[in-house]
């Protein structure tokens, strides 16, 4: 009797995995399928080799890099090799401005398949700060994840501290779901982490979505 459980239970759990891939791949395929992205004032599209100079520009900033996981790049080779070891991913978008092609920023999308759910992070060139750049950007990735990809919620963190960040999640409809106190030790500093969430619901329920 335990043998024939032991078989269904490896049985199940092989069909899940499957299903598990298959859905994966889907959400691949759609981020390809979406690989250019534009909104009012922006493309967000893959990065290039021609963005170097622009990467090292927002990324060798230390305002700007503040409150990343990473320290930053000291020069242009650093930010060559940004874009071709992380950067080229799918689902790694470079903010475009239409207007001057000038790349000030990065945003990305991270699925988790088995929870039907993606997180994010992104990054913006100081100079461009408070213009309703990122808040412009999110809510293409946020379209991207309901609309297209049809994911059932979208969550993010940030420090306490990044205020400014909170605001355009905030913007974006999304709410806040608590504060974890010292949750992360990030370039030798323990870090409360603000929690930010939108569910498929949510989404569809809040008014302007397209700003």
């Amino acid at each position: 009797m335990r043998m024939r459980s032991s078989a269904k239970a490896a049985a199940k759990n092989y069909k899940e995995q499957s299903e598990g891939d298959k859905m994966k791949e889907t959400y691949n395929e759609i981020i390809q399928i979406n690989s250019v992205i534009p909104t009012t004032r922006m493309v967000l599209r893959k990065f290039t080799s021609a963005d170097v100079e622009d990467v090292y520009e927002y990324a060798s900033d230390q305002q700007t890099v503040r409150y990343l996981t990473w320290a930053g790049i000291s020069d242009l080779e650093a930010a060559r090799k940004v874009i071709t070891d992380f950067y080229c991913s799918d689902g790694i978008y470079a903010i475009e401005i239409k207007e001057n092609k000038k790349c000030i920023g990065c945003i990305d999308v991270r699925i988790h398949p088995e929870h039907e759910k993606a997180s994010f992070g992104y990054v913006l060139n100081r100079n461009y700060w408070n213009h309703g750049y990122m808040s412009e950007a999110l809510e293409a990735i946020l379209r991207l994840c309901f609309e297209e990809l049809e994911l059932n919620r979208v969550e993010a963190t940030h420090y306490v501290g990044n205020e400014g960040s909170g605001k355009v999640m905030e913007k974006c409809g999304m709410r806040q779901e608590g504060i974890a106190l010292q949750e992360v030790k990030i370039k030798g500093v323990f870090q409360d982490v603000v929690h930010y969430g939108i569910t498929k619901e949510q989404y569809y329920m809040t008014p302007n979505k397209n700003l």
